[in-house]
């Protein structure tokens, strides 16, 4: 083989080594979130995007939106993995001109009332967690500036969610905006020049670092919907859901199992403790938005990992810190559709909760029954599409509404995933699921009809008035692969 290399030539031309000038090596990203606004040069029509891992306690999306504004910025997109309480007052920015269109997973409180009155000319567009990923990952959306409230960094932009004096747990729905955002600004009130050790945000994807006074409220992380209930009737949902998962013969060595938010959810892991227990089986993983009570699970051997996308408590938090086999997750592992790898396709069972459910097992999660946007998508129809069984728990009627009815107002996931309802008045099962059907027929487990429930919750609450909509569309609500599944219209 002929050499690469005339040697002879190779030696006439060598050089000297002048050596590096480590005076010029940059020192740190940090500034301040004024500098890197300005800097950032953020025009009108850019998107900019925001995680709700601090939930109820977010500050950050304020602070940046606030500095936007009295620069006159217009027409920007906001991206938020979710919105909150946090984001009551967002309207404001509406408004002004700021914000010209919202592209998130949930709206709530008086923000919800504000889109639903029409106050936003472009329909705001609902995407569940997976669906989120899989439109960041496939470029359907672009982000132009990720901005990212984390607990601790470093003056590089190593940074986690977990440690310091504002820890909120898990970045999961960051990471993927971090990944393929054009620019990355990690935000903080602990900023050290020691690398932070482990790091969820690695510095190389990340541009600025921000010092803030105070970037979250770790107080506010846990909402009503992620309390343990003392209410008899979510209890008795919960305890039946549990008998059912048992008769299905779920609850066997290296089970999956995710059970979401709200009351009769959550507690549903109180009884399947009792049974693992019992059973002497241990569940391989849990999943999702992670709780205090799936961390005692783990902690007392009863399940071997936890895959965290989002702490729902401070119990969570300390967990993700301190417990080697609670793992942080990010969106697109939890449950982008067009990931074939998504773990939300590897569970055994899931546990969901629910606003409204109809005759063809269609469960609604983000309106009211007044029609007005206070709900979220979040993992549900992922959750629904990706489990071997589904479990919705609802009570028949919530004060004088009815929760099973013949129509939801609007869908989020769609009935033909959904395999199971639990309520206080009786179980029903998809009729598209016989082989469940037979199966707790066989272990005895008393079964209605989806029609008898909705009938059963017509005679205590009657129907209501039916509600007044405008033409206009106040938002569109993506299914997980990007289809449009349902509008929510504007309520008069």
């Amino acid at each position: 083989m002929e050499d690469r290399y005339d040697i002879n030539e190779l030696l006439k031309e060598k050089g000297t080594f002048t050596g590096i000038d480590k005076s010029k090596r940059k020192k740190n990203k940090v500034r301040s979130l004024k500098y890197v606004i300005d800097a950032l040069d953020i025009k009108d029509g850019m998107t900019i995007s925001f995680h709700h891992h601090f939930r109820n306690g977010d500050l950050l999306a304020d602070m940046v939106l606030e500095l936007l504004d009295k620069k006159g910025t217009k027409n920007i997109t906001i991206f938020p993995s979710s919105l909150t309480t946090a984001h009551d007052h967002f309207g404001q920015y509406i408004q002004s001109g700021l914000i010209s269109r919202i592209c998130t997973s949930g709206i709530r409180d008086r923000l919800g009332e504000d889109i639903s009155s029409g106050m936003l000319d472009t329909p705001v567009i609902i995407r569940s967690h997976g669906g989120r990923a899989r439109a960041i990952e496939s470029g359907e959306e672009k982000i132009d500036v990720a901005f990212i409230a984390v607990a601790h960094s470093d003056v590089n932009g190593n940074a986690n969610g977990f440690e310091g004096v504002s820890p909120c747990g898990s970045l999961g729905y960051s990471m993927v905006d971090m990944k393929h955002a054009d620019k990355v600004v990690v935000v903080s009130d602990l900023i050290t020049e020691e690398i932070t050790i482990p790091f969820s945000v690695p510095s190389y994807n990340v541009d600025y670092v921000v010092k803030v006074e105070k970037i979250g409220i770790k107080e506010k992380i846990m909402s009503g919907a992620t309390r343990l209930t003392t209410n008899p009737k979510e209890l008795l949902i919960a305890k039946r859901t549990a008998d059912i998962i048992e008769a299905l013969e779920i609850i066997k060595e290296n089970f999956t199992f995710q059970t979401g938010t709200g009351g009769s959810s959550l507690a549903v892991t109180r009884f399947m403790r009792d049974k693992m227990i019992e059973k002497k089986i241990v569940a391989d993983f849990a999943l999702g938005g992670i709780t205090g009570h799936i961390v005692r699970l783990h902690e007392e051997g009863l399940v071997r990992k936890l895959l965290d996308v989002q702490c729902f408590d401070l119990d969570a938090v300390f967990s993700l810190k301190n417990n080697i086999r609670h793992f942080e997750i990010d969106a697109s592992f939890y449950a982008n559709p067009e990931n074939p790898g998504c773990v939300v396709n590897k569970l055994d069972v899931v546990v969901l909760s629910a606003l409204e459910i109809d005759r063809n097992f269609d469960v609604n999660v983000m309106t009211g029954s007044d029609g007005i946007l206070r709900g979220a998508s979040g993992g549900h129809c992922d959750t629904a599409a990706g489990s071997k069984i589904c479990i919705v728990t609802s009570p028949l009627v919530r004060g004088r509404i009815a929760t099973v009815k013949d129509k939801v107002l609007n869908i989020v996931t769609p009935g033909s995933t959904v395999d199971i309802l639990v309520t206080d008045h009786g179980t029903a099962v998809n009729p598209l699921r016989k082989d469940i059907m037979a199966l707790l027929k066989e272990k005895k487990i008393p079964i209605v009809s989806i029609d008898t429930l909705v009938e059963m919750a017509e005679k205590i609450v009657k129907k209501p008035n039916p509600i007044v909509y405008g033409d206009k569309v106040v938002g569109v609500i993506e299914y997980r692969d990007g289809s449009i599944i349902d509008l929510v219209k504007q309520v008069i």
